[in-house]
């Protein structure tokens, strides 16, 4: 099992000495079968006037910070110890699953299930729809769900150029589909998109990228990172990362999984002064082997 300290700092300056209002953070990855938080730090510089954890509707930890002092620089700094043991390969569907597309969920599921199959507007043409079915079989034959789900994320990943944004928000997937380019967080809504027009349920996960060297790892190249999950019958959720076109989260540290991605925001907050005071912000994030794990 590879352990693994992920650290998280992120730094905003002011011109001058401003207030602060509720800043929420998503930063303590999720515990689950194949990745568990040995140990998790947060520091905040000022230290906040109070600061509670409580997990949102989907589960995802949340941190919540209130202030009193004012200054001119904003540090939050998280380090997380994670034992990381997801399978390399690629996910298999069991024989008794659904392996065929269409997926067919069952009454049990459906009702569970039915926020992250639910489309927003799609518009007269849906052309993210459209753009979809390039993926099946030209001849109307039977595929396998996960034959056609790889292909829908090799196809952004080839189909598409990678640009990074460090500006908030995110590209509607007809935004992304007309530009030809995104960030991560747009290739991830657009397959989400994509698998929901053809009936799967799909969600948003974001987390770390944490792709550790092969040869004597002394730090690995951490960054922030958002893909979609998949859920097919008899499976569970399948990550898909369509910024690599890579299925399995071999290098994926999950922190939130949502049903659209303004519910995962790593960190979000307010200050009180005026917006000339704003001189940037920084944001590092690093990962390295945990003493006694194994890369």
């Amino acid at each position: 099992m590879a352990a693994l300290t992920i650290r998280h700092v992120t730094t905003y300056r002011y011109r001058h000495p401003v207030a602060f209002g509720e800043h929420r953070m998503m930063l303590r990855p999720r515990d689950s079968h194949d990745q568990r938080v040995i140990e998790a730090n947060l520091e905040i510089r000022p230290a906040p006037s109070s600061l509670r954890h409580v997990q949102d509707a989907f589960g995802n930890h949340v941190a919540i910070a209130r202030f009193a002092d004012v200054a001119t620089e904003l540090t939050f700094e998280s380090t997380v110890s994670v034992e990381h043991s997801p399978a390399d390969a690629a996910p298999s569907v069991p024989e008794d699953a659904v392996a065929t597309f269409p997926v067919d969920y069952s009454t049990d599921e459906r009702p569970d299930l039915a926020h992250c199959i639910h489309r927003d507007d799609a518009g007269p043409d849906d052309t993210v729809a459209r753009w979809a079915r390039q993926f099946l079989p030209a001849t109307g034959g039977q595929i396998a769900v996960l034959e056609l789900l790889t292909r829908l994320s090799q196809g952004i990943h080839e189909g598409f150029l990678y640009r990074r944004r460090d500006a908030k928000g995110i590209q509607a997937p007809i935004e992304t589909l007309q530009l030809g380019h995104g960030s991560c967080r747009d290739f991830a809504l657009l397959m989400i998109d994509a698998a929901r027009s053809l009936g799967l349920a799909a969600r948003f996960a974001s987390g770390y990228l944490a792709t550790m060297p092969d040869v004597a790892p002394t730090e690995a190249h951490g960054a922030t990172h958002a893909w979609a999950q998949i859920y097919l019958p008899g499976t569970g959720w399948i990550d898909f990362d369509p910024n690599s076109g890579n299925v399995g989260k071999a290098s994926l540290v999950t922190v939130a999984v949502v049903r659209d991605p303004e519910q995962a925001t790593p960190l979000h907050g307010t200050f009180v002064g005026s917006r000339a005071d704003t001189l940037g912000m920084e944001v590092h994030v690093s990962v390295t082997p945990h003493p006694g794990g194994t890369a």
